[in-house]
């Protein structure tokens, strides 16, 4: 068993930049691989990025790339993703996922996190 615990979570303006943490652990918690999803008000669960447990692939959205980057620091079991450029469009719950291998749909992962709340005002 993996248990996963997001934070970082709030209230920003548009444009100002957020860092999520998701940390891990139980059992060979490092070596599985880490997706973030989010999910609005109203709407499907949607792929953010992904990194592989040796921090080597990631993957990203085409809404976040060049905005969002996702880092893994398997010392403290913690894996990051730093949300910059915010716009009210990223206003959902994220959650962090792990499953052996990284992938973009949510069946790609077999432990979830309880989400932290990233809301973006105009």
């Amino acid at each position: 068993q993996v248990q996963l615990v997001e934070s970082g979570g709030g209230l920003v303006q548009a444009g100002d930049s957020l860092r999520l943490s998701c940390t891990a652990s139980g059992r060979t918690a490092s070596w599985y691989g880490t997706g973030w999803f989010r999910q609005a008000p109203g709407k499907e669960r949607e792929f953010v990025a992904a990194i592989s447990w040796t921090g080597g692939s990631s993957l990203y959205a085409d809404s976040v790339k060049g905005r969002f980057a996702i880092s893994r620091d398997n010392a403290g079991n913690t894996v990051h993703l730093d949300l910059n450029g915010l716009k009210p469009e990223d206003t959902a719950d994220y959650y962090c996922a792990a499953g052996r291998e990284i992938g973009v749909l949510p069946r790609d992962y077999d432990y979830w996190g309880q989400g932290t709340q990233v809301t973006v005002s105009s």
